[in-house]
């Protein structure tokens, strides 16, 4: 069965500095026709930054859209044309002053495939050294230690609620556990 959507014309409803909002006609699988609209993102990355001392390397981190405060790992978006481990490896050194000498792609994932085409590229990173953060002008955020164990209890409590800190924590509990091995 094909399920593909044709698209057969395309508005765009708002171009922001790195979103834009889509509004396209599109034809369905039994030829009637409906709109979708959604947003197009340039991809981010997040990175599980594992200290020698086996803890990860957390952020917390408001978010105007909730207005709240969210622990989450350190991600940070891809610029136009960058290759995701060099995004990876500067956005762990400007959000959390780190930089890592080993590090191990472990998936891709889609967070929200209903509105936008945005994906994620996990990391892990590790053999770390800290150098000092070098936050983007406009960003606060506060870096702390946290073990896998109690993060994932944050997860089952509620405290981590944020969807790309937990798929990362499932990985790594099912690779550090041997469960799955690291592509």
């Amino acid at each position: 069965m094909d399920l593909t959507e044709k698209k057969l014309a395309s508005s765009v409803m708002y171009e922001g500095g790195f979103l834009k909002v889509l509004k396209d006609d599109v034809q369905l699988p039994d030829g009637s026709t409906s709109t979708r609209e959604y947003l197009t993102h340039p991809g981010a990355v997040a990175m599980l930054a594992i200290l020698d001392n086996g803890q990860l390397v957390m952020e917390r981190q408001h978010r105007y859209p909730w207005h709240q405060d969210f622990i989450e790992l350190p991600a940070g978006k891809i610029d136009a044309g960058e290759d995701i481990l060099v995004t990876a490896q500067r956005e762990l050194l400007e959000e959390t002053g780190y930089v890592a000498k080993e590090w191990i792609h472990l998936t891709t994932a889609a967070p929200c495939i209903g509105y936008s085409d945005e994906r994620m590229e996990y990391f892990i990173a590790r053999d770390l050294s800290h150098q000092g953060s070098q936050l983007d002008e406009g960003e606060f955020l506060e870096v702390f230690e946290l073990s896998l164990e109690e993060s994932l209890e944050w997860v089952r409590s509620g405290k981590i609620t944020d969807s790309k800190t937990i798929v990362g924590l499932f990985w790594l509990e099912k690779v550090l556990s041997g469960c799955w091995n690291a592509p």
